[in-house]
């Protein structure tokens, strides 16, 4: 265990000692307009709080996952990969008969405890999108089921099915043996790695579920574990996390009946609070700790998963690509005298061409190229435009293979800045194909390599400055001119931030200064600047890989639109 910051009372100079206890259900700003924490810095205030362990647990998705898994090794916390998953009361590919947004799913939470938990997770998380989507990415018990392993579920919040029972109307006895009846079949599928989970965030219906659960779990043997619901860092970034579910909800601050938390108590306590939080059920907050003892990931990155192109019998990657190479050059060089005399390249051209060809076969990016080759050559043969741009253009191969138009001979352009022996990243070639065409392209990399295995690469919008001051304005219920006059004072100046804009116009310094309500709404725009608003598609960056993509990466239907998520209370 780690220790705390500030040091004991009794024994000065001497850090006490932290409590055990782990936070399992966490959001970060990847629960899109619903979690206000950076992950970094997430993860920082957990190391602050003397933890050892973190769980991310996005609702509905894996965004953050490997953001998350970076930052927290980096800070020397073990990272707990999790997701709040929506679970279809029926079958996932019912949505017909699936009723109401908010009666289509309950939420259960799930860690991964090893890489095989956090393969499981993948494919449950891509299912949800690619099969389950109803209002929101659902999965269902079947699936769960079936991908089960490595998996340590919690019976989840007030949302839960397992909540839910408690909380409906009707009997006591009716509602103990329907929570009774729902914990015993997850039981079934988890064993030992499956827990009834209770908060308290100073929420009525909290209290309400807590109370059941405890009876239900101390009259059956389940294990209880403490968990807090933290949607955000620190519990000043409450009103930060209610402009950005009033911009989620398209509502006003002042809505009375809007979404929203009851209080500012979703924050990332220390373990010290969640202690105080939970009187008689110390057990249930330290389980958190032996939870978190239990996860092992150890994630393989930075291993290349590139599909294989079928070369012509007899050939090997390597001397296919030399052949290709010097058959375009040729072409390219037919009627320059410098270049190709009597049918033969050059000394100059050759000696280029060995020396990148030699430096792309120790890398071991001969298959890679003649992968790019190969798309770029049908897109010729359809006389669909393409070309290369960026650093590839100075690699005298693309040239020959007809990936650039540019000959870096001609031009002294430099392969280094493409590849060079002492960078181990693998080249990145920028080819842009007409707009109106290019789909015709993608339907080939998909024919050729499997459906499953191409497929075009999420972004992420985020609340840029403008577009940060732009939402909160409206969520305020400033009128469009005023909020209009606050975004001119910042300097047109790409990427620039807030806190730079406020050190550079003097203009919107002094606003900030002398109008508060200028300055309420630049505060909360800064604290919600950078988190992510929406996800998107890129406009043409494409994956292709050896197998099935969901075997690597969690996967999102392109058309689907994330609608606004539940809050917790």
């Amino acid at each position: 265990m780690g220790k705390a910051i500030e040091s004991s009372g009794q024994d000065a100079g001497v850090a006490a000692p932290v409590k055990p206890f782990v936070h399992l259900h966490c959001h970060s700003h990847y629960s899109l307009l619903d979690g206000a924490s950076d992950i970094g810095l997430l993860v920082k205030r957990a190391k602050a709080h003397g933890m050892n362990a973190l769980a991310l647990t996005d609702h509905g998705n894996l965004h953050g996952a490997l953001e998350f898994y970076a930052e927290a090794k980096k800070a020397g916390i073990n990272p707990i990969l999790g997701y709040e998953a929506y679970i279809a009361p029926g079958s996932r590919l019912d949505k017909k008969d699936a009723g109401s947004s908010k009666e289509a799913s309950y939420h259960l939470t799930l860690l991964a405890q090893n890489r095989t938990g956090f393969k499981n997770l993948i494919k449950l998380a891509s299912a949800a999108y690619l099969e389950g989507f109803y209002f929101k990415p659902r999965i269902d018990k079947e699936i769960l089921a079936a991908h089960s392993e490595g998996i340590i579920c919690l019976s989840g919040c007030v949302s839960s099915e397992f909540s839910r029972a408690i909380l409906q109307g009707g009997a006591a006895d009716d509602q103990f043996q329907e929570a009774l009846r729902i914990s015993q079949w997850f039981q079934g599928v988890f064993g030992e790695r499956y827990f009834i989970e209770i908060m308290n965030n100073g929420v009525d219906i909290q209290r309400l579920q807590l109370e059941g659960a405890v009876d239900v779990a101390r009259k059956v043997g389940l294990p209880l574990v403490a968990t807090s619901d933290a949607h955000y860092i620190n519990r000043e970034d409450a009103d930060a996390q209610d402009v950005m579910l009033c911009i989620n909800t398209g509502r006003f601050r002042t809505d009375t009946n809007r979404m929203k938390m009851e209080n500012n108590s979703f924050y990332l306590r220390s373990p010290g609070e969640m202690y105080e939080h939970f009187p008689g059920l110390e057990d249930a907050v330290a389980r958190s700790q032996q939870i978190a003892d239990s996860v092992h990931i150890d994630l393989e990155l930075g291993k290349r998963h590139f599909p294989v192109y079928q070369i012509p019998p007899e050939k090997t990657a390597e001397s296919y690509l030399r052949e290709l190479c010097i058959a375009g050059l040729k072409e390219r060089y037919v009627d320059d005298l410098e270049m190709c005399v009597n049918g033969e390249l050059s000394s100059v051209v050759m000696q280029r061409l060995d020396r990148e060809l030699s430096v792309i076969e120790k890398l071991g990016f001969p298959n890679y190229f003649l992968i790019v080759w190969d798309f770029v050559r049908y897109a010729r043969e359809l006389k669909v435009p393409a070309t290369a741009r960026g650093s590839g253009v100075g690699a005298l191969v693309c040239y020959a293979l007809y990936l650039s138009h540019v000959c870096p001979i001609k031009y002294d352009l430099l392969f280094e800045r493409f590849l060079d022996l002492n960078r181990k990243e693998a080249p990145d070639i920028d080819i842009d194909f007409c707009k109106d065409r290019r789909g015709e392209i993608i339907r080939y990399v998909k024919e050729k390599y499997g459906e499953e295995n191409v497929a075009q690469i999420g972004t992420f919008g985020t609340l840029a400055a403008r577009a940060a001051i732009t939402d909160v304005g409206r969520v305020l219920g400033w009128p469009i001119p005023r909020v209009t006059e606050l975004k001119k004072m910042v300097p047109e100046e790409l990427g620039i931030s807030l806190d730079k804009a406020l050190e550079t116009s003097d203009e919107l310094k002094r606003v900030y200064n002398t109008d508060p309500e200028a300055k309420e709404l630049l505060d909360l725009a800064r604290k919600i600047e950078g988190l992510a608003r929406n996800v998107g598609t890129h406009a043409a960056a494409v994956v292709i890989a050896d197998k099935p993509l969901i075997e690597y990466v969690p996967l999102v239907a392109r058309q689907q639109v994330i609608t606004p998520v539940d809050g917790a209370a």
